[in-house]
């Protein structure tokens, strides 16, 4: 076998570097004489269609990453609409309430607040410190629209790392699934006896807070070239724990900033179309959520650079833009609320509270109303009907996953609207035929930014996540649609793609660093643009 030894340069000083080895082939007669690689992979994909629940197939692709990570990927590659929806959302949902039922071996590592004061001796255990790079966290504590999950939201980590793997080529032994036990506030699972988490309810916020100063500044010394991401903590923990780190580590959390991104990317489309039929100006539209959550709220935050990047101030950004939570309309006069609604609470409204979805579309007259309330069905018929009397091409996105929590589905906004609703969903919906022409809904799908977002990251060595980072990862998205997809109407690209969107946005995503000062790989700043791409696609691991 060929040794490559490639150098680096590492605190001024040149040092050489083992590069990676495929595995030995099989000792002759190991294998069937007849084995291929090829071959296999088709035997791979038969077995898991031979599945006939999606928790069957999550469970049988599981099985086979732990045996043979490269057919994994491989499949993932080649059949990414059919797996992506499998290792991910939605089936990723049963497999969180399912996973001390059917846990078989551990993959990631578990911490729990017991081990405060001895983190980093955990950390430490991690076999690969070398070469870490990306880290997905969790607390459970706010798995998908399912709540608190406690230590069974691991499969959120693990399943997120997977599609950096399989939509960015990061190596998979730079992978860290990590999920925190904080405890679980769910007494159905403190109740059972199969349960692998802590038996004990969640502690006090000062608690989890020093718990967290150390787990973050100990991830630093341990792994000091590793992005985090957080995923899935609980509404106020998310927004907390994003504004208390994000200056002193690379992280960012991918349910308020990824999700805000993949969304901005998509409405910059679905606007375009919006407006071309209305004929009205990008600055005209009026976007009205659903759910005033870490996401919803999130999201709001990032379609403020919409308007601001068409023209209008900060403020006059923010008034095109409602929020809608259990209690209906927010605004000033309703009275006390969570400090992450302030910014968006209305001024202008003075009267009584409005609860009605419908009402507050009458009221607002939006142009686009976004869900991301896990209330299934919440966009019923008469909303539907009273956003496309209001609008040529009304914009819909229920962006809640899994499936069984979107506000409503593909089939029903197309009939409901008569075939003018844009439309983009935060779970997959299948294409449909509709007076004679193919519709093809959007999926806002996370999936389409954190992995370029990360490689981008990982390749600067930014020191820090900078908004205008995440802006850059969403620009990149909203330009990566071909002809071909332009003149399909889509509002996200084809996910078959993926690894050349990644691209893309990684390069975007390195620019914005340099641009901010927060690269610490300084000799990416000489490249142009073409040989910075293919410096990423070359980066990029292939199974």
């Amino acid at each position: 076998m060929t040794i490559v030894l490639t150098p680096y340069w590492s605190n001024g000083v040149q040092k050489l570097r083992l590069q990676p080895q495929p595995p030995p082939k099989p000792a002759h007669g190991s294998m069937p004489p007849a084995f291929s690689d090829s071959i296999h992979a088709e035997r791979c994909l038969a077995q898991l269609r031979s599945k006939d629940k999606p928790i069957e197939k999550y469970i049988y692709l599981t099985q086979l990453k732990d045996a043979d990570e490269n057919i994994f990927y491989k499949l993932c590659l080649a059949n990414m609409p059919e797996i992506t929806p499998l290792v991910y959302t939605p089936t990723v949902g049963d497999a969180c309430l399912q996973f001390s039922r059917n846990f078989r071996r551990p993959e990631g590592l578990f911490i729990s607040i017991k081990d405060k004061g001895k983190i980093g001796a955990i950390l430490r255990n991690w076999s690969r410190k070398d070469e870490a790079r990306i880290s997905v966290v969790t607390d459970g504590s706010r798995i998908l629209g399912l709540g608190d999950l406690g230590v069974n939201g691991m499969p959120i980590s693990i399943g997120k790392l997977s599609l950096y793997v399989a939509g960015a080529g990061i190596r998979p032994s730079s992978t860290i699934p990590i999920c925190l036990d904080l405890g679980t506030n769910n007494q159905a699972f403190l109740d059972d006896p199969l349960y692998l988490g802590l038996r004990q309810k969640r502690g006090s916020d000062e608690e989890m807070t020093a718990f967290m100063d150390e787990f973050m500044h100990e991830m630093s010394v341990t792994f000091p070239k590793l992005l985090v991401q957080f995923e899935d903590f609980s509404t106020d923990h998310a927004f907390m724990y994003l504004e208390r780190f994000r200056n002193q580590y690379p992280l960012f959390n991918d349910d308020i900033q990824g999700t805000g991104a993949v969304v901005l990317a998509g409405f910059i489309n679905a606007a375009r179309l919006s407006s071309q039929a209305s004929g009205r100006p990008l600055t005209s539209h009026r976007i009205l959520f659903l759910g005033a959550g870490s996401a919803g709220v999130g999201v709001a935050m990032q379609l403020l650079s919409f308007f601001t990047n068409a023209g209008l101030s900060v403020d006059e950004a923010r008034k095109r833009i409602w929020l809608v939570d259990s209690q209906g309309l927010v605004y000033n006069g309703r009275g006390a609320m969570a400090e992450h609604k302030k910014y968006f609470s209305r001024q202008d409204y003075t009267g009584s509270p409005i609860t009605n979805l419908v009402d507050i579309i009458s009221y607002v007259k939006p142009t686009a109303l976004l869900g991301l309330s896990t209330i299934k069905s919440a966009f019923n018929q008469q909303v539907i009907k009273t956003m496309a009397t209001l609008n040529e091409k009304p914009i819909v996105f229920p962006l809640s996953n899994p499936v069984r929590l979107s506000e409503c589905e593909f089939g029903e906004a197309v009939e409901w609207s008569q075939g003018s609703v844009i439309f983009a969903s935060g779970s997959p919906f299948p294409e449909m035929e509709y007076n004679g022409r193919t519709l093809i809904p959007g999926q806002g799908n996370n999936m389409y930014i954190f992995p370029g977002l990360g490689l981008g990251a990982i390749l600067s060595r930014a020191s820090s996540v900078t908004d205008s980072m995440v802006e850059a990862s969403a620009l990149g998205l909203a330009n990566s649609l071909t002809p071909e997809e332009h003149k399909l109407d889509l509002v996200y690209p084809r996910i078959e793609r993926i690894r050349d969107i990644s691209a893309d946005i990684a390069l975007q995503v390195i620019r914005a660093s340099q641009k901010a000062g927060v690269d610490r790989s300084k000799d990416l700043r000489k490249l142009s643009d073409v040989d910075l791409l293919a410096f990423i696609k070359k980066m990029m691991w292939i199974p």
